[in-house]
């Protein structure tokens, strides 16, 4: 299995995932709240697995320029209609990842990650490439599914889920393990959130920033 593999998956899976609807509404909502807070007027954003662009259509006019990325070609192609269709100075959506971008010359003062971080398959080396994308003091905030901290059968159906095609790859780590490779890329972390209006919360809502 590979990034491309990775891409195919999101690919087939972009129209369902489309139509899906968030699971927890009211939790999806303060994730916003708490973000645009964080954001700065005159500031450049960057959104990594941004999906279909749902969470970067509501967060781009509180900033000058957002750009939301995802690895699926497919899902940029549907965030693409829904920006045709719904037109917002500043925002532009890209296939592209961490690492591809690193490599180039742009940098952000926020860097974004939702629902992100558990689908990359080396997640030290994208810490790093984000860490890289930032200006120095830069934020980035994440809320990330963490797999270790869930009920032990989730972990024990997946590899034969993704063995049918019907997961992708999903990186398996605690809240605190994952707090521990954000700070070991570079970046103080100034804050852990719980943000699930229901059940319980293994989706930590981090902000962090560039040391």
């Amino acid at each position: 299995m590979s990034t491309a593999s990775d891409a195919r998956f999101w690919d087939r899976s972009s129209k369902s995932y489309a139509r899906s609807r968030i699971s927890d509404q009211a939790g999806y909502e303060r994730t916003l709240e708490r973000t645009r807070a964080l954001l700065k007027p005159d500031g450049a954003v960057l959104e990594l697995g941004c999906g279909t662009g749902t969470t970067a259509l509501r967060l781009a006019s509180r900033v000058e320029s957002y750009l939301a990325t995802d690895i699926s070609a497919g899902m940029i192609a549907i965030a693409a209609e829904k920006l045709a269709a719904n037109p917002m100075p500043g925002l532009a959506f890209r296939a592209a990842t961490a690492e591809t971008l690193a490599a180039e010359t742009e940098r952000f003062d926020t860097v974004l990650g939702f629902n992100y971080l558990h689908l990359v398959r080396d997640l030290p080396s994208t810490l790093r490439s984000i860490h890289a994308l930032l200006v120095p003091g830069g934020r980035f905030i994440s809320k990330t599914p963490c797999l270790g901290d869930m009920n032990p059968l989730i972990k024990l159906a997946l590899p034969l889920m993704q063995m049918i095609g019907k997961a992708p790859y999903a990186g398996v780590f605690s809240a605190q393990e994952l707090s521990g490779l954000i700070a070991a890329a570079g970046f103080e972390v100034v804050s852990t959130e719980r943000h699930a209006s229901k059940g319980k919360d293994s989706r930590p809502f981090i902000v962090a920033r560039r040391t």
